[in-house]
């Protein structure tokens, strides 16, 4: 495994241009304010950007709060980076964060210097401090389910650039997260039927469920609902049927598990919880 460091003062433009750089350099996986990111997804940790306070952001961009370091490095272990590609502020602050992921010396800097020019960091240091515009190397339907619950604006873009070149932005509380051209192909809807769908499919694959009836989806949304609000994800409902002889306690926390899991993967909505009933168990008849 490789690892290289893109390095520039905050809010010089570093994420805005983390995808291009990651592309020219041939690495298939980011480090960036807290997150573990590969082939556009994130992978593992939490953002500094969702921390209450500076203190407790620094921590977790360099990796040092309890538990943070720790599932990153289980998540890059198991999906095993050709080439990583660290973001920082300083040398000393990549460094840091890849002796706390214990990830191999780095053997290359790159210095936003490199590759914007003076006016073009001048511009975005004045976008962070007066409007405070952050940007998130992956696609907004990645993001939802890691920062669901932030009520999201549209914003015009903060380098001008050809019109195939253009990002689409996101406004997440006070931090702008861009949505890449790829991600963007026209207006989608996934309606409830068609997650409820997708449910039944989940839990029948499993293994241990024999029917699944009732599907429900609910919106939970911000405030108090009314038409116009920013949905914070869905809450699913479901009866099912299940084999005799497992326990039960432990198969519905495993299929809740699996359930979340593959309906944010697959939707890119939040899941915000997951109610099983036990409707009924199936008792294979023994053979005669």
């Amino acid at each position: 495994m490789d690892v290289i460091a893109f390095v520039g003062p905050s809010g010089t433009g570093k994420s805005h241009r983390a995808l291009l750089v990651a592309h020219n350099t041939q690495a298939d996986a980011i480090i960036d304010d807290g997150l573990y990111i590969k082939d556009g997804r994130i992978m593992a940790g939490t953002s500094a950007k969702k921390e209450q306070n500076k203190v407790l952001a620094v921590k977790r961009a360099i990796f040092v709060l309890p538990g943070h370091a720790e599932e990153v490095r289980e998540a890059i272990k198991e999906s095993s980076p050709k080439r990583i590609l660290i973001l920082g502020t300083s040398e000393n602050m990549v460094i840091k964060i890849a002796k706390a992921l214990e990830l191999p010396d780095i053997s290359k800097f790159i210095h936003i210097e490199d590759i914007a020019t003076e006016a073009e960091m001048k511009k975005a240091q004045e976008h962070r401090l007066q409007k405070g515009k952050h940007v998130v190397p992956v696609p907004t339907i990645e993001l939802k389910p890691h920062f669901s619950g932030y009520l999201v604006d549209s914003l015009k873009s903060m380098v001008k650039r050809s019109s195939d070149q253009q990002r689409r932005h996101r406004h997440l509380g006070e931090k702008s997260i861009v949505r890449p051209v790829f991600s963007y192909c026209g207006k989608l809807v996934i309606e409830d039927s068609a997650i409820a769908a997708m449910v039944r499919r989940i839990l029948i694959d499993g293994g241990s469920v024999n029917k699944v009836a009732g599907v429900e989806v609910r919106h939970v949304y911000k405030g108090d609902g009314a038409v116009g609000y920013e949905s914070q994800g869905v809450e699913i409902s479901c009866a099912v049927t299940i084999s005799f002889g497992k326990h039960i306690p432990t198969l519905v926390q495993q299929m809740q598990a699996l359930v979340k899991k593959e309906v944010e993967r697959l939707t890119g909505m939040a899941v915000k919880k997951v109610n099983i009933t036990i409707r009924a168990l199936f008792i294979q008849p023994k053979n005669m």
